[in-house]
């Protein structure tokens, strides 16, 4: 049953997801209210909602276009329900739009493996991830999986080796001329984001810890049950796949390098995790396991959801 509403990506499934999306983030939003909300809050959680939307049919649209799931809305109802395992997220402007960067950085390093436009593709990548460096500094680490890509899809031409390093000036300098015209603290706060801890003993409550352990084991789960069906994708979707596992590591290594720990930082893991998931349940031969799967998803999701309101 409710593998049928997603194993289809229709208007109707989108409208569900949105208003799903919509609930919750009023949910959260007025459970944790301020006595003194202002426009200016308004504004700002309006623009964290338009994120979190982007996101998700951009994940979903990475997904559909480098052809890493079937014509399903699966990937981004994955990612709505991962959303709910850490509900601070909702209001974390910050790591929302690093995220939704590294998203746009994942599309242009996926689309190298066609051969048109990739010394655009190589620049506009290298940009994303230094602009989502800008909001939370050690996704900059994903600069990486470009380079990685660039070896798989485009070693031949020196030119794209030197794309990333241009595209790194480009932003240093539109960030300086922020820095001196608006806000010049700008750069002593980034700065104090260049930090690293991995300690892990951050937990606010036990159900942060709960939650953190549950979404740990589902993806250990996923890792190793797609590690060990890769050899069986076509060939011709096979680097995709390399490079959403590699984003998966990377993701995993920000959260432990990252010196403000918290569950919330797991976020650049959701995007590999959810196409990790939606293979899960489309590879699946039997309709029982598929719809254990997501019914496990669902129910993990919510009761996290509402046991950290």
């Amino acid at each position: 049953m409710i593998t049928s509403l997603f194993k289809k990506s229709t208007p109707i499934n989108y409208a569900l997801v949105l208003l799903v999306v919509l609930f919750c983030f009023f949910l959260y939003h007025f459970d944790n209210a301020k006595p003194d909300f202002s426009v200016a809050d308004l504004i700002q959680k309006a623009g964290i909602f338009v994120i979190i939307l982007a996101s998700l049919f951009l994940s979903n649209f990475i997904a559909k276009k480098n052809s890493l799931s079937k014509d399903s809305a699966y990937t981004i109802f994955f990612f709505f329900l991962m959303l709910l395992f850490f509900p601070k997220l909702l209001d974390n402007g910050n790591l929302l739009v690093s995220n939704f960067f590294i998203l746009l950085s994942t599309r242009r390093v996926l689309s190298l493996q066609s051969d048109s436009n990739q010394k655009e593709k190589v620049f506009d990548a290298s940009l994303w991830v230094f602009a989502a460096a800008l909001f939370h500094f050690w996704a900059i680490l994903f600069i990486f999986v470009v380079f990685v890509s660039v070896l798989f899809s485009a070693a031949r031409d020196y030119r794209n080796w030197l794309l990333p390093f241009i595209a790194f000036i480009t932003v240093f300098i539109i960030f300086l001329l922020y820095s001196y015209a608006i806000d010049a603290a700008a750069i002593e706060v980034l700065i104090k984001k260049t930090t690293t801890s991995f300690k892990l003993d951050y937990f606010a409550n036990t159900k942060e810890n709960i939650a953190f352990s549950i979404f740990a084991a589902i993806a250990i789960y996923l890792i190793f049950s797609q590690i060990a069906a890769l050899p069986k994708k076509p060939i011709i979707v096979q680097s995709a796949y390399k490079i959403i596992i590699l984003s998966l590591f990377v993701g995993i290594f920000v959260f432990l390098i990252s010196p403000l720990k918290g569950n919330e930082l797991l976020i650049f893991t959701f995007l590999p995790l959810a196409i990790m998931a939606t293979n899960e349940v489309e590879g699946a031969k039997h309709k029982v396991r598929q719809e254990l799967t997501v019914g496990v998803l669902i129910v993990c999701a919510l009761y996290l959801f509402i046991s950290q309101l």
